[in-house]
């Protein structure tokens, strides 16, 4: 997942001019692994194949990828142990295998983060210079790529259906976003994540209404269709994340939540909407960098701490947190300010009888680097045109209220 560059804030809520372009086929449902081989095909016979730390291997699709790839006569080169928050050293891995072996297309077989790093390595492979690490911090625009086909385990970042990614440089403290390449093809089995734990599951659930809430609390106010779908993707996971803590093997749940991962991170809920800079994703990226922690339950943790400080901060935006608490969560009685704290307070309530974590002590995280990590997520003023401005003062704040 990669958070969109902002606009400036303005008062004009009319709705922008947008364009649509995402070229990745999808392959939804269960045993649409049956389109493997011939999507791999159309780009070649030679394979990088990548994964993470042996969960494919335990839910038995790691077996039946190499039985397809052999009876495919594909020829395989594996780069596995591909951490959670994927670091620059596995691109730069990959980059070597794939120069190494003179791969065709990669194949990448997990969640989020073995999709983003592949994305990264997929034009790694064609970047001009010695330094993989530069080519992620300018890496805002879509560069020639080697092809890419994945087979999704999680539902999460929406990394199946975007073009974005997240690498995480751990010698720095930095985890950045940028934009690699869109998966040529994503075959997404809702029973691939039957057996994702319960942490994971809730988690992954966060950061999907995460991708959703980035943008709908914007400064555009009459685009109808984008907020209902927002509003929807929401309710979907408010419905189906309790059925599948309760039972991991539903498959309706399963593939609703899968489904609106997909959604949520494509974009299309955003679709002639202002920009707002994603605020959240900034600040949680800065406490991955420090402490490795999980991207979801960053974001579940953080999130209605920064709500709570733009109401109070700059109180027109009360409006749309009313909105929120309606559409949403159904609730109605009350004033327009005690309706928008209600909607934030059912927020909060959902992630924590979902088992996420409400506190950053809780992960044993203090208060030790929040001035730097603060100036990061700040820096050149990015959050100072976000959908409630933030100075690097709010944001320790902000952090600070996690505690």
């Amino acid at each position: 997942m990669v958070y969109r560059s902002c606009q400036p804030t303005i008062k004009e809520k009319r709705m922008e001019n947008y364009v649509h372009s995402i070229p990745t086929q999808v392959y939804f449902g269960k045993g649409q692994i049956s389109k493997l081989a011939e999507s791999l095909n159309r780009f070649g016979k030679r394979v990088l194949l990548t994964y993470g730390g042996g969960s494919v291997k335990k839910i038995g699709l790691y077996d039946e990828v190499i039985k397809i790839l052999k009876e495919g006569e594909f020829f395989v080169v594996e780069c596995d142990g591909i951490e959670p928050n994927p670091r620059i050293e596995s691109v730069i891995k990959g980059v070597k295998l794939c120069k190494e072996n003179n791969i065709d297309v990669i194949l990448s077989v997990g969640g989020g983060s073995t999709l983003d790093c592949s994305k990264a390595i997929a034009s790694g492979v064609y970047y001009e210079g010695d330094d993989l690490w530069e080519m992620v911090k300018s890496g805002w625009e879509l560069k020639k790529s080697l092809p890419l086909v994945d087979i999704l385990t999680l539902s999460a970042t929406g990394s199946e259906f975007d073009g974005g990614g997240v690498i995480s440089n751990m010698a720095t403290n930095e985890k950045l976003g940028a934009m690699y390449t869109y998966p040529s093809v994503s075959i997404c089995d809702p029973t691939y994540t039957f057996t994702v734990s319960k942490y994971q599951t809730a988690a992954g659930s966060a950061d999907i209404m995460s991708h959703i809430m980035e943008g709908y609390f914007s400064r555009t106010d009459d685009c109808d269709m984008s907020d209902g779908l927002a509003e929807t993707v929401l309710k979907t996971v408010i419905k189906n994340l309790p059925v599948a803590l309760e039972k991991p093997d539903d498959y309706a749940a399963r593939a609703n939540l899968m489904m609106a991962s997909s959604v949520a991170c494509s974009g299309i809920p955003e679709y002639g909407k202002l920009g707002t800079g994603w605020p959240c994703h900034g600040l949680e990226h800065e406490l991955s960098a420090y402490y490795d922690i999980t991207h979801g339950v960053g974001l579940a943790i953080l999130t209605p701490r920064w709500m709570r400080h733009i109401l109070k901060k700059d109180p027109s935006v009360t409006a749309r947190f009313v909105k929120f608490a309606k559409n949403v969560w159904g609730l109605s009685e009350g004033s327009d300010e005690e309706l928008a704290q209600k909607g934030i307070d059912a927020l909060e309530n959902f992630f924590k009888k979902a088992g996420i974590p409400y506190t950053l002590t809780e992960l044993n995280i203090n208060d030790e680097n929040f001035g730097k990590m603060a100036e990061h997520a700040n820096q050149l003023g990015r959050l100072t045109k976000a959908y409630v401005p933030l100075t690097d003062e709010d944001i320790v704040s902000i952090y600070k209220a996690c505690l």
